[in-house]
């Protein structure tokens, strides 16, 4: 059976669904069939609300073990190996370590649809979440226990882990190249420290992060890969937005909702939201020849369709990840008015909260962080939560409907005490746009595009032996980022996090008020926007892609290397 990229290395990716006699492939459990286009099947029906919504574990540390050579072996889908290869790490002494298996398992997404066969870390969906604490880093072992000869034919068993929106040297990052094979493992150093802001200038604060996710990102097989299920939450803390939250005594703490006991965090809940297709007997499928992008028609908000959760009348933080191949949410409070406080994007805290937002944008990768007040509702007041923004196809989102399609249900009942707060100053940008662009000299213009079937920047396809840019590390440049044609992409940088300057011509929208390290370039949104992209601490090689995952794996990636 032909992939993606053979057809694309055939030549054959604008005419591969007339090699296919006009015609997908879907790949099931135990089988692969043809079908034409408007014979994709619907999913089962199923019933809303009858699960609640699972909060992933927190990720537990390990007893410290000796750090192993990277692996060199490992063949990826298109012939090569990996290009940063490192010897054993040398890991400070109050590191963590952490243990974590990709494994197969069977789960279930909803009660009325049989268990499928899943790849989770752990062999959870998603996986477990961390949560990190500037100055204390992190060495994670990934060991790669994925069936060979699976047959149920949705992704590859190789595997590159990818801390998105961290700061973390080129070996560590998950280049796509990078990969360990079944039977492999991987070591991952995070270092959770700040990185140093460019041009030396002082400010301490400026780059902690807050909600980072990591995920596949093995080359040509992310999108079937992460689809699977090879995907979970990084929460970072720092002693502003601190681990004890709302209990902290710190007057340097903001105190925003959350707390520890024991394992679990309460009251403040990470939750991603992907859109599955299931076949007529109720089991995952994935159409692997969907360049423009896989929709599917089911939504699953950590690892369940259409949940519900039960909250007390007080203050919660949700942190909400976009984790699908394609798809752009809207998001919207059903009887429940505007979100309270929205109060970051991406993996940065906003300056001030901004306040009563109607909704919310998301495209693929992109994380927002909202708090909703629900002691302004009475008991046993049920709020929905719903996506408004319609979407049929890969290309780009469609129109706002008046009704949309319920994705979680709160059900509030019953009081508890509250000492969180939302303070009027979060994490102020102490060195922004206005000291940092006196200092630019150089200026970058990518274009997004699509040609002959297929996805390219500039022209190209992604080559692992062609650099296409080279900043100097600690420094910053203009990069003006373009898509036409009607497509929308969204656009992720590894390792640098960015200002949005302007989207044609004109200000940036309210979400992008800070740093990003995801930015939505296209039809509905923009043709062109500029950012100010940073390069911190890091000499070495990074890439940044369409975070459309179909087209990422059909090369619609290039790369950076940071020079001394």
């Amino acid at each position: 059976m032909l992939t993606r990229r053979q057809m694309l290395k055939a030549g054959l990716a604008g005419g591969g669904y007339a090699l296919l006699g006009g015609g997908y492939v879907l790949l099931g459990p135990g089988r692969s069939r043809r079908v034409f286009a408007d014979q994709l099947p619907s999913s089962p029906p199923t019933t809303p609300f009858l699960e609640e919504l699972p909060i992933a574990p927190i990720a537990q540390p390990v007893a410290r073990f000796a750090t192993r050579p990277d692996p060199t072996n490992c063949v990826n889908v298109d012939g090569t190996t990996a290009i940063h290869v490192s010897g054993p790490r040398v890991v400070p002494t109050n590191a963590q370590f952490f243990l974590i298996h990709e494994r197969q398992a069977l789960h279930s997404f909803h009660p009325r649809l049989p268990p499928s066969s899943v790849w989770g870390y752990n062999g959870m969906v998603p996986g477990p979440t961390f949560l990190g604490r500037s100055g204390t880093p992190f060495l994670v072992r990934f060991v790669n226990d994925l069936p060979t000869n699976d047959p149920v034919g949705i992704g590859e068993p190789i595997s590159a882990v990818h801390r998105h929106g961290g700061f973390q040297a080129p070996e560590d990052d998950g280049y796509p190249l990078d990969t360990f094979c079944t039977g492999q493992s991987r070591d991952y150093f995070y270092p959770q420290t700040p990185a140093p802001n460019v041009f030396g200038l002082p400010n301490p604060e400026q780059n902690e992060e807050s909600t980072m996710w990591y995920h596949d990102h093995a080359i040509d097989i992310t999108g079937p890969n992460v689809y699977r299920g090879l995907a979970g939450f990084f929460l970072n803390f720092d002693e502003v937005d601190s681990f004890l939250g709302e209990e902290d005594p710190n007057p340097r703490a903001l105190r925003l909702p959350g707390r520890m006991r024991g394992q679990v965090r309460e009251f403040d809940i990470p939750i991603v939201i992907q859109d599955k297709l299931f076949d007529q007997d109720g089991r995952l499928v994935f159409d692997t020849f969907d360049h423009n992008g896989f929709l599917g028609d089911k939504f699953v908000l950590n690892g369940k369709i259409q949940p519900f959760l039960r909250v007390k009348r007080r203050k919660y933080r949700f942190r909400f990840l976009n984790g699908s191949n394609a798809r752009f949410y809207q998001l919207f409070l059903r009887n429940g008015g505007p979100f309270d406080f929205v109060i970051a994007a991406d993996d940065h805290l906003f300056p001030r909260p901004l306040l009563n937002q109607k909704s919310i944008i998301l495209g693929p990768a992109e994380r927002a962080e909202v708090v909703i007040d629900f002691s302004r509702f009475p008991s046993n007041t049920e709020v929905i939560l719903e996506n408004r923004l319609e979407q049929d196809d890969g290309r780009k989102p469609d129109s706002l409907v008046s009704t949309g399609t319920p994705l979680l249900k709160f059900i509030v009942n019953g009081d508890v005490a509250d000492p969180s707060r939302v303070p009027d100053t979060l994490r102020p940008i102490l060195i922004g746009p206005a000291q940092i662009l006196p200092f630019v000299t150089v200026k970058r213009t990518f274009d997004f595009e699509r040609s002959d079937g297929a996805w390219q920047i500039n022209g190209e396809f992604f080559d692992e032996n062609r650099i296409n840019a080279k900043p100097k590390v600690n420094t910053a440049e203009i990069w003006t980022i373009k898509s036409g044609g009607g497509w929308t992409h969204p656009v992720h940088i590894h390792l640098s996090s960015f200002f949005v300057l302007s989207r044609n011509g004109s200000s940036p929208l309210p979400l992008e008020r800070a740093r990003k390290d995801t930015i939505d370039v296209g039809a509905f949104f923009t043709q062109e926007v500029k950012i100010l992209a940073m390069f911190p601490r890091y000499t070495g090689s990074y890439v940044f892609h369409c975070h459309n995952i179909e087209h990422e794996d059909m090369r619609m990636m290039a790369q950076f290397e940071n020079q001394p």
